[in-house]
């Protein structure tokens, strides 16, 4: 994969039992403007309901699109994301970030 092309991170989350969701909102509108700031977009996710083949029972999936891996690693190790990140791991118990090449 090409470390200077446009990639696509999926996020797999597992909320917190109690207020997990709710503080995983709060994380979301305080990262938007950083990512934007960094040319990061949040697209398309959604809540798994249904397992048609294998396990899976994240709360949360989504893909968010990066233009590189630098931009990324700017992204998490700038001040502004250092912040809040916090926010992020109070409100989940397990999480995956798996960096995906566009294909389409």
């Amino acid at each position: 994969m090409d470390d200077n092309k446009p990639f696509l991170m999926l996020n797999a989350l597992w909320f917190k039992p109690e207020g997990g969701r709710e503080s995983y909102n709060r994380y979301m509108a305080a990262v938007a403007p950083i990512l934007e700031s960094f040319g990061g977009r949040p697209l398309v996710g959604g809540a798994p309901f249904q397992g048609v083949i294998g396990e899976f029972d994240a709360d949360l999936v989504f893909f968010v699109e990066y233009p590189n891996w630098q931009t990324f690693l700017d992204f998490v190790s700038s001040p502004r994301y250092q912040e809040i990140g916090h926010y992020r791991e109070e409100a989940i118990t397990k999480s995956l970030l798996i960096r995906c090449e566009k294909v389409f």
